[in-house]
């Protein structure tokens, strides 16, 4: 894909635990292997289901974050967004090691009911 839309789930400088409870979405432009932040999102609130719409409305094709529930990882899946999770770090640091191949869909942490209540 030679454009791609990241949101990056912060807390301060860092990637946050959780996609659905963070300050705000650092965005990233990824065009043609060159990676840059193109500013921040402030978060609009948890509540179900309000939150893939919201990214793909801005036009964020991947998610990045360090963990968030099965529903929520289906509703961004419906809403054409993948999702990286069980990433954690700086947000700069996760950027630029996706562009380096050393973070790939696929892995990561689905939050458990027992673990993490209410994610979605």
């Amino acid at each position: 894909m030679k454009h791609l839309k990241i949101a990056i789930a912060r807390d301060g400088p860092n990637v946050s635990g959780h996609f659905g409870h963070c300050e705000a979405y650092a965005i990233y432009q990824l065009e043609n292997s060159i990676i840059y932040h193109a500013g921040d999102l402030m978060s609009p609130g948890h509540e179900p289901g309000k939150l893939p719409p919201f990214l793909a409305s801005h036009g964020v094709n991947l998610i990045i974050a360090g963990g968030m529930g099965q529903r929520a990882v289906d509703l961004f899946h419906s809403n054409g967004i993948d999702v990286i999770l069980g990433v954690s770090g700086a947000v700069d640091v996760a950027a630029q090691d996706y562009l380096s191949g050393r973070i790939v869909p696929g892995g990561g942490s689905i939050c458990a009911e027992h673990q993490c209540t209410g994610h979605e």
